[in-house]
């Protein structure tokens, strides 16, 4: 007769019921986009496909959603280029106020969202800038360089220096070994930065809020309309983000199982 034991069950429920608690706010926007809503998307009216067909009948969704995509790609593309640069120079090279640079890197992550929202805020009001677009992708480049510099840091530690020095003992100039060896190495981890830089900048609000002015984002745009309703079309973009990231991650995992295997069958 088997023992009843508190522990064995108390993961599982505890992971059952985490689990739930993260995908019901998933689920409700998933099947509320498929609402037959009208001025109001709170109750549910009906089951229509129309709002994924119609997505960008109501002009202001769409071009929020624009909006976030442009300032998340050049964001990502500016921090990630800037980031990897930082990295390799903490990492590979000595020089005055290594240390002080490292620190000062750390605080944007540190640093309540408010407060670093509102010292920007006043940094641009000061300079004259007038806010915008231009604001937004300046503010998030600077804490998206915070993140890319950890994330690369830690792959270009983890280098193994013969395999350069290999490059360079086989006569290969500089920028050939960087090219061909150092930047296929770094590869992964600077992908990951990016990709963990771009969910930061899309999902931001605070320090949006603080520094965009009239100009208007997707995150800004569901918090302006989360007090008539969020719109059904604003649920089907969130959907098919949620949905394109599943499958992104789901292609990387059988992308990566297929690759073991081949390279497996080769030896």
């Amino acid at each position: 007769m088997k023992h009843f034991s508190l522990g064995t069950w108390l993961l599982p429920v505890y992971a059952l019921l985490a689990l739930v608690f993260l995908l019901v706010p998933i689920a409700y926007t998933f099947i509320f986009s498929f609402n037959d809503s009208v001025k109001s998307n709170i109750a549910w009216r009906g089951f229509t496909v129309n709002n994924w067909f119609s997505v960008c009948d109501k002009q202001d969704v769409c071009e929020a959603f624009g909006n976030s995509v442009l300032v998340g790609v050049t964001a990502t593309v500016i921090a990630t280029t800037l980031g990897t640069m930082i990295a390799i120079a903490l990492v590979r090279y000595r020089f005055t106020f290594r240390s002080g640079i490292s620190l000062l890197l750390f605080l944007p992550m540190a640093t309540p969202e408010v407060v670093l929202g509102a010292g920007l805020a006043a940094q641009f009001l000061g300079a004259g800038i007038q806010k915008g677009l231009g604001t937004i992708i300046i503010a998030h480049t600077m804490f998206c360089i915070s993140f890319v510099v950890v994330t690369v840091k830690a792959r270009v530690a983890s280098l193994d220096p013969a395999l350069e020095e290999a490059g360079r003992d086989l006569y290969g100039a500089p920028r050939q070994v960087f090219w061909r060896i150092t930047f296929p190495l770094l590869l992964p981890g600077i992908v990951a930065a990016a990709l963990l830089s771009f969910a930061l900048s899309f999902d931001d609000f605070i320090i949006t809020s603080f520094n965009s002015g009239p100009a208007m984002t997707f995150p800004k745009f569901v918090y302006t309309a989360a007090a008539r309703g969020i719109p059904a079309e604003a649920n089907v973009i969130a959907s098919a983000v949620f949905l394109f990231a599943l499958l992104l991650v789901v292609v990387v995992q059988v992308t990566s199982v297929l690759r073991v295997k081949r390279a497996a069958g080769r030896r």
